[in-house]
């Protein structure tokens, strides 16, 4: 099937073609039409298979048919659990709305950083993209009004559950027009997402593509592990990053603390690095996310807070310089490579303590990982 076997239109057309997608995602397929006309969606499928560029594209086009809800009125709202997720789609919208003759002006807002000049971003906004906390700011403020959102799309629904928003999206809720159309997307459905789907939905178009959890993708990762000793395990990673030339490493840390040690010690060796962890302002975090993106920063150090919701496109390899507490975030984890039909490599560095938790990762995962010794290696110089 074809993008223009889906009812978008000429601009839209010319930006996927320069975005380099051939043919669309099966979520794509079955959302694009369904939501052009006007259906709600519960969509579960997981993250990296096409789910934001298979909602962003048919609103745009909706929204070329549509005048503006005034000054501080918006007509979309896109609701996500973290300020990265929230960057991360707007950029999507403004990548495919470049050639449309009427301009959609679209805002990301979130907290962590000064609420007044987004205060004023959000003026003349059609489509918003928010956190909810930040959200609420900004209505209590009288700096937006959302009562006559015609869209409202959950983005990552079942995330926002897991880090507590319910009563903040309550709220939010109670303020919405009650004719609207829906829009929800999770990774897994569980009592929650089907608690709110009766609540939101109105006989919903069902797009059930892949769960995330089962790691449906893990096929296209090649996982390898290696013996390491503690005393060893930093010059290893150095190693392992100069002798196979990677370019563009995400590695992984347990803690803040070492990850900001670890980004030190590559530094000091030559390998540049910065960190991204909670920690760290807003701002900073972009920063280093962007230059990663990029390919001006070399290696990422990332707490788990990058584990979920944040898509690089072609991520080559992912480390983990320590293992996660559970075997679900192994799989985030490493999921950030090998995403939308793409190959990557997850290689993992493993303490005489780590090698129990690792059976249970192995376990849970239903993957053996060739573990491999690394006490030959002459690490002298690294």
């Amino acid at each position: 099937m074809a993008f223009s076997s889906l009812g978008l239109s000429a601009p839209l057309l010319q930006a996927i073609r320069e975005h380099k997608y051939k043919e669309p995602y099966p979520v794509q397929e079955q959302a694009i039409p369904a939501i052009i006309n006007g259906k709600d969606i519960l969509g579960i499928s997981k993250t990296g298979s096409g789910k934001t560029a298979g909602y962003v594209l048919p609103i745009l086009e909706l929204f070329q048919l549509r005048s503006s809800k005034g000054d501080r009125h918006i007509g979309a709202l896109v609701i996500v659990p973290t300020r990265e997720l929230a960057i991360q789609v707007n950029d999507v919208f403004k990548t495919f709305s470049k050639h449309l003759p009427q301009t959609i002006k679209t805002t990301a807002v979130f907290g962590g950083v000064s609420i007044n000049p987004q205060m004023i971003a959000v003026r003349h906004t059609d489509v918003l993209i928010a956190t909810p906390g930040r959200l609420l700011d900004l209505i209590d403020s009288k700096a937006v009004h959302i009562s006559r959102a015609d869209i409202l799309v959950l983005d990552e629904a079942d995330k926002m559950l897991n880090l507590g928003f319910k009563e903040e999206m309550d709220k939010i809720m109670a303020m919405l027009p009650e004719k609207r159309q829906n829009i929800l997307f999770s990774a897994t459905l569980n009592n929650d997402i089907n608690d709110i789907q009766l609540q939101l939905l109105h006989e919903p178009v069902k797009i059930e593509i892949v769960d995330e959890e089962s790691g449906s993708n893990i096929d296209q990762i090649s996982q390898l592990a290696y013996n390491v000793t503690l005393e060893r395990k930093g010059p290893f990673l150095r190693y392992l990053i100069k002798s196979e030339n990677m370019e563009q490493v995400l590695v992984f840390t347990s803690a803040i603390r070492s990850a900001e040690n670890l980004v030190g010690k590559l530094n000091k060796n030559g390998v540049q690095a910065a960190a991204f962890h909670g920690d760290l302002s807003q701002g900073t975090r972009v920063d280093n996310l962007r230059m990663f993106k990029e390919g001006r920063l070399r290696v990422l150090v990332a707490t788990d807070l990058a584990a979920r919701g944040i898509d690089i496109k072609d991520l080559p390899v992912v480390i983990n310089f320590e293992l996660p507490r559970s075997p679900k975030d192994y799989v985030h984890r490493i999921g950030r490579t090998g995403r939308a039909d793409a190959n990557g490599t997850a290689i993992s560095l493993l303490c005489e303590d780590d090698q129990h938790h690792f059976k249970i990762i192995q376990k849970k995962m239903g993957k053996k990982v060739e573990i491999k010794e690394s006490a030959e290696i002459d690490l002298h110089g690294f």
